[in-house]
């Protein structure tokens, strides 16, 4: 879509905006979602509501296309490419259910002691998918309409759809049934909790984690906002390159996130985060420094490198950050606190993508890339400096003596 946004002639704030419409629906609506299905504990029906609207909010985005009409209000005129975007915001609004959830069942289905591993065992089936996409997605850009394109996004989604349906749910079902009414009262209730109701929040820092998150995600989601016409642009790359470029992160993520959710269960939960804002800062640093060679193959190899270093950087921070929230979590609001993730994860692709996008636009996206590094550094300080390491004290133990185990 950023493509198609920029194509339409939207500016470089438009085309952060596509990144934007979809964080804003994350911030709103996972931890909604989340808590509706600790409310209720039908964790799979809330996956696939969540998913079928979700896939019928993608079939507007088909018939619009690469830009709808402009709408000429009698204060305000609406350019045609802020139509798409709108459409992804509440296509996001559907979409976001999934993830707090099914991060729930995992880790549920991790425990204490398998915790790290179970999660980066799922994150790297969820990278798989995004290589996947994004691989594929250089070669139809050149070969599908806009509008054909969004009926393969359609469809996809419905697959993933009934994949959910064959999810099996291992987390407790409270017993009898709840009103609408009931719901949205309990969920209202979980989101804004009165002051004496807050002190799951302060369990080993909890609230600077999500703070942290925050101010991470600026960095980098404000950085991705810009990628595409950053690489077809001032790198001067095809977009076929371009989505082999992108790939490097979700492919990197696949070992990467299988591999830090082994060190997360022996290593603690902690060291992860930090290492991982850091590593946030530095690919923003790097990706930042690619246009400076003036050989294509250097510029080539210091963007792929960038993309390396954001894989290994999201899948520590990520694996890390997993962990410490099932860690600390009460078990009847997981999926809550697993959507206030997102939800922090949605204010930084918010913020980030319009601020960093604003300065690229009056400067260059150089330097908005490079300004933007200074925001995840500051994460890994608060990160290091207000969290306590949340991993059960036993569960170093245990896999220390499973290290040499078949099962492994």
């Amino acid at each position: 879509m950023a493509l198609y946004v920029e194509d339409a002639g939207g500016s470089e704030f438009a085309v952060s905006m596509v990144l934007t419409a979809y964080f804003l629906g994350m911030m709103v609506f996972s931890p909604i979602w989340g808590a509706i299905a600790d409310v209720t504990g039908r964790r799979r029906a809330v996956m696939i509501v969540s998913g079928l609207l979700g896939t019928a909010a993608v079939v507007p985005l088909a018939l619009v296309g690469e830009a709808g009409p402009t709408i000429a209000l009698p204060f305000l005129t609406i350019d045609g490419v802020w139509i798409p975007i709108g459409l992804r915001a509440l296509y996001a609004a559907f979409a976001v259910g999934f993830i707090p959830v099914m991060l729930t069942i995992v880790s549920a289905r991790g425990g204490p002691e398998g915790r790290g591993r179970s999660l980066g065992f799922f994150n790297s089936a969820r990278a798989i998918g995004f290589t996947g996409g994004q691989l594929v997605v250089g070669v139809l850009l050149g070969i599908l309409l806009p509008s054909e394109m969004y009926v393969v996004v359609a469809a996809v989604s419905l697959v993933s759809v009934i994949a959910a349906a064959l999810v099996y749910d291992p987390t407790p079902t409270p017993d009898g049934d709840f009103t609408l009414g009931e719901i949205a009262s309990e969920v209202r209730h979980r989101l804004l909790p009165a002051v004496d109701d807050r002190g799951h929040l302060r369990t080993n820092g909890l609230r600077w984690l999500y703070a942290a998150l925050a101010l991470r995600n600026m960095t980098v989601l404000g950085t991705m906002s810009l990628m595409a016409i950053y690489i077809t642009g001032p790198l001067g790359m095809t977009e076929v390159l371009m989505g082999v470029i992108l790939a490097f992160n979700p492919a990197g993520q696949i070992v990467f996130m299988y591999l830090f959710g082994r060190i997360a269960d022996s290593a603690g939960r902690k060291p992860l985060i930090v290492a991982g804002m850091a590593g946030s800062g530095l690919f923003a640093v790097v990706a930042a420094l690619s246009a400076i060679p003036s050989s294509s193959i250097l510029r080539i190899l210091v963007i792929a490198v960038a993309f390396v270093i954001i894989a290994a950087s999201f899948s520590a921070m990520t694996t890390g950050a997993l962990a410490f929230i099932g860690d600390v979590a009460p078990p009847e609001r997981e999926s809550e606190l697993m959507g206030l993730r997102s939800t922090a994860k949605g204010v930084g692709g918010v913020l980030g993508p319009p601020i960093i996008g604003g300065l690229a636009t009056v400067t260059s996206i150089q330097l908005a890339v490079g300004v933007a590094s200074l925001l995840s550094f500051a994460a890994a300080v608060l990160a290091a400096v207000a969290l306590t390491e949340s991993r059960p004290a036993d569960a170093g133990a245990g896999q220390a003596v499973g290290m040499g185990s078949s099962d492994d």
